[in-house]
């Protein structure tokens, strides 16, 4: 089959990227233009208030630890792990690392030695940065094992100081000669990164991405006029709060600075409600867990009021009917807008305040986020733009925009991509963002595309005739049933994942003779949702087996089956006291669930599903 045969999205792009062009003259560039506009807003450990850096200061710190990497001895192409949560200093190093000519290897913090020596070992690291001792202590003994691996720098310990004070050991003009010709000789084809996806079987693979892939997608998308409205206004802020080993993470650390709009880092989730009221971002993008847990949280703060509770759940029902009414040619009825006139000032305000106050816009990725919870939130206020991408394409690959969005899409090509959907419902990319290939993988790199140059995804989907895709699944997790019915899990596991204190979910049933659910708990949310029903506090064991936890399940998955036919719908399920986390190797760093882990360590469980 050729390209021609296939349903094809395209959006034209308005930049084509240059092979003289690279990610440290990007940030050249904006200083030439804007030296004095403010680029990040820097909170330290101990402080409460953000601290302003301009695109001068943050090139000066960036040029000024570049010097010390070359003081170091670190060559052009040579790599450096960083292995740390997000933080101001990550980005920091990120681009000292282009400035010197060598690239930066993501470690996700939460990441095993074992994991990290296979990182640090295939992709050749000659150093690695760490955030604290606990991390050092975790990759110190691999300097004996990896062949490349020289020395451990620790962030805490003031490395980047060090490295800055070694630097000025240097004649500085001869040292910046340096650095100059470097980046003159780094071209677009040139590798800036390795991207380890975690994978939710087997080892790890490295996806090259180059210098063209990421300033492909950083540069094009605030050259979309539709785009640069949410990223690029004057006033736009964005916190980053996704691990910046993540390439999505990655991607909107290059693109704020590409934008102008302002760049705050917040290291730990634990406080991001707090870093949100104080940052008081107009954008984020984040996966869909986080938009879960934000209306989760702000449904269990409500129902713990008898008042407020029903105020809130008949409000979340207008927000919904209010967003799907501006999706059809009449509009919102005049009865429909006063109650979402009344639910504004009693709900929606609220919401946005807990989220900082400036909030309007947002972009969701990473997995599918559901028509209900897209719907809640624009009609609450704040629009969440799906949009859909893989490490392997640098990020962004569809997004939805201002100018025509549809909840419960992906939306059409990204600037400069061309989507397609092949003969079995594959979703097959092609563009200058679609990665080199996996490093020392040859293989793998020849199985993921197709003879005629597309990439292929593994994700299922649908196109309708503006190009608009849809996310149907994963082609690899299409369960068969014994009744030879096919189904696609994601979309009752993102259903039922919609309860307050549902954590995560795997549908199972293949070669089975009807569909079954595993269900973890959510520890955070229970005891709150047991305050609200006026049930006493329980564990995560007793609540598995309380009748009207199950009950309320029961009542969940029956809403989670009006999506699909009866064939396809969950007829029992079986809730599990182990709940899935990134800790236990249940789930990726990226939230994604490890169904084959669970499917072989569940089995029993599974089975009970069909013998009891």
């Amino acid at each position: 089959m050729t390209e021609h045969d296939r349903p094809v999205s395209y959006t034209e792009a308005n930049v084509t990227i240059a092979e003289e062009h690279n990610l440290a003259k990007l940030l050249r560039d904006r200083v030439e233009e804007c030296p004095n506009q403010v680029a990040i807003e820097f909170k330290s450990a101990l402080g409460e208030s953000w601290n302003p850096i301009t695109y001068r200061q943050f090139e000066d710190n960036v040029r000024a630890l570049a010097r010390g990497f070359v003081a170091l001895g670190l060559r052009p192409g040579e790599r450096v792990g960083i292995m740390s949560p997000t933080r101001y200093e990550w980005s920091l190093i990120d681009f000292a690392l282009w400035y010197a000519g060598a690239s930066g290897i993501p470690i996700y913090e939460t990441s095993s030695r074992s994991q990290a020596e296979w990182i640090l070992s295939d992709s050749a690291c000659r150093f690695v940065i760490v955030e604290n001792t606990a991390l050092r202590d975790t990759v110190t003994p691999l300097v004996e094992s990896v062949e490349s691996l020289e020395k451990v720098f620790v962030i805490d310990d003031d490395c980047v100081g060090e490295l800055i004070r070694l630097g000025e050991s240097l004649d500085l003009a001869q040292a910046d000669r340096e650095i100059d010709s470097r980046i003159a000789a780094t071209t677009a084809s040139d590798i800036a990164t390795i991207i380890y996806t975690s994978g939710t079987t087997g080892r790890p693979k490295g996806v090259e991405l180059t210098h063209r892939n990421l300033l492909h997608v950083v540069i094009n998308g605030p050259a979309d006029p539709e785009l640069n409205k949410i990223i690029a206004h004057p006033t736009a802020k964005t916190l980053l709060f996704l691990p910046m080993a993540h390439v999505f993470a990655r991607f909107v650390s290059i693109l704020a600075l590409e934008a102008g709009a302002v760049l705050g880092h917040s290291p730990d989730t634990k406080n991001l409600v707090a870093d949100m009221q104080s940052f008081k971002p107009t954008f984020v993008l984040a996966v869909p867990r986080v938009f879960e847990k934000v209306y989760n949280a702000a449904d269990a703060k409500a129902n713990a009021s008898k008042v407020k509770g029903p105020i809130f759940r008949r409000f979340a029902k207008v927000a919904i009917a209010y967003s799907r009414a501006l999706q059809t040619p009449e509009g919102p009825s005049p009865v429909l807008k006063a109650q979402h006139h009344l639910g504004e000032k009693l709900v929606y305000s609220t919401l946005k305040e807990l989220l900082g106050g400036e909030l309007t816009n947002s972009i969701s990725g990473g997995g599918p986020l559901g028509e209900r919870l897209g719907h809640f939130f624009r009609g609450a206020g704040i629009t969440i733009y799906e949009g859909y991408g893989l490490t392997e394409t640098s990020a962004p690959t569809t997004v939805n925009r201002p100018g025509n969005l549809k909840v419960g899409t992906i939306g059409p090509a990204y600037p400069g991509a061309l989507v397609a959907i092949d003969t079995d419902g594959e979703i097959l990319v092609k563009g200058d963002h679609v990665f080199a290939g996996y490093h020392n993988n040859e293989e793998a790199t020849r199985e993921s595309f197709t003879e005629d140059g597309w990439f292929k995804t593994g994700d299922l989907g649908s196109m309708d005739d503006e190009g608009y895709v849809t996310i149907t699944g994963r082609k690899k997790e299409i369960i068969v049933t014994a009744g030879g019915k096919n189904v696609a899990p994601a979309v009752l596991e993102d259903r039922l994942r919609g309860h307050p204190i549902v954590s995560q979910v795997v549908v199972v049933g293949d070669n089975r003779p009807f569909i079954g659910a595993l269900v973890t708990l959510d520890a955070d949310m229970l005891p709150g949702w047991l305050s609200n029903k006026g049930l006493p506090p329980m564990t995560i064991d007793e609540a598995a087996e309380n009748p009207q936890v199950i009950a309320a399940l029961d009542k969940a998955v029956t809403r989670a089956n009006e999506a699909v036919s009866r064939a396809e719908s969950i007829r029992k399920f079986n809730i599990l006291t182990t709940d899935f986390t990134v800790d236990n190797d249940y789930l990726t760093p990226s939230l994604k669930v490890k169904r084959h882990k669970v499917l072989t360590d569940f089995e029993n469980e599974i089975e009970k599903i069909y013998t009891r």
